[in-house]
């Protein structure tokens, strides 16, 4: 077991979503906070709330994708703080909608920049100094995507997949080498955020094509499956933080899909095919 209380703590993607709850949450919990996000206007509510709990704040808008930025801005927290105890690589975006034929090259560009490079640039640029406090924690944010497998999602389910195999090797290594860090990959379920809202501006705002189904789906999302508070969601995740859990499934869903998959690997897609189906009432 360790507390977050007096830890410094960097949250990208806590302009919203479950950054912006992991931001109240680790606030609430005594943590000092690192906050990042490209959006601004976002990044400067949460901090604005953050500090009313009681916070000692640090902001910078940050694009995750960005590897020089990145790797700048882990030295400016390292320099504010003196020292950097936890990372949570939480930033992300969807992304999809599409089958693997008809998706666009920069979908998977855009979407791997962002969710898979953005863990990568955060684990790698933070890990020395969490190996410096002598108390570290990474803690990388992929998603019940990150083992299941989902039609017309390939960019995002890579992407979370990525996440999975790279924080779980990352476990790996610094068992291997007993250096003082702690890993965690986390495992959303249908959590209430602006995520798939925010997928579907973005292809209107690239000129891509959204179709009718594409817009049932979402609706689906948001009314169906897209149910757990963030909130609740960070709390979960916190708690299994300080736990010291390699692994955390957040929400029922979370926890069935993953047996599902574990049990029946082989006939999972076919339900995932009969889902989609009902889904978009084809």
């Amino acid at each position: 077991m360790s507390s977050v209380h007096g830890k410094v703590a960097v949250v990208t993607g806590a302009g919203s979503g479950i950054g912006r709850a992991l931001a109240f949450e680790l606030a609430k919990r005594g943590a000092r906070l690192a906050l990042s996000d490209i959006d601004e206007l976002g990044l400067s509510e949460t901090a604005d709330r953050a500090k009313a709990l009681g916070a000692e704040v640090h902001t910078a808008r940050l694009d995750v994708g960005d590897r020089a930025a990145v790797l700048a801005y882990a030295e400016e927290v390292a320099g504010h703080f003196g020292v950097v105890h936890q990372v949570y690589n939480n930033a992300g975006i969807s992304g999809g909608g599409r089958t693997v034929l008809d998706s666009e090259w920069e979908v998977y560009d855009r979407v791997l920049r962002v969710n898979l490079f953005g863990v990568i640039h955060g684990t790698k640029a933070f890990l020395p100094h969490l190996l410096a406090s002598g108390d570290g924690h990474v803690v990388n944010v992929s998603s019940l995507n990150g083992y299941l497998a989902q039609p017309s999602l390939s960019a995002y389910c890579t992407s979370k997949f990525g996440v999975r195999g790279f924080t779980e090797t990352l476990r790996g290594e610094v068992l291997a080498a007993g250096h003082p860090v702690q890993v965690s990959v986390v495992h959303p379920g249908g959590v209430k955020t602006n995520i798939a809202n925010a997928s579907l501006r973005e292809a209107e705002e690239l000129g891509l094509e959204v179709t009718e189904e594409q817009r049932a789906r979402l609706r689906t999302y948001n009314e169906k499956l897209l149910r757990m508070p963030a909130e609740e969601a960070a709390t979960i995740i916190v708690d299994g933080v300080e736990a010291g859990r390699p692994r955390i499934l957040v929400g029922n869903d979370a926890k069935a899909i993953d047996r599902l998959v574990r049990f029946l690997p082989r006939l999972y897609p076919r339900l995932l095919v009969r889902l989609e189906r009902r889904f978009s009432g084809s």
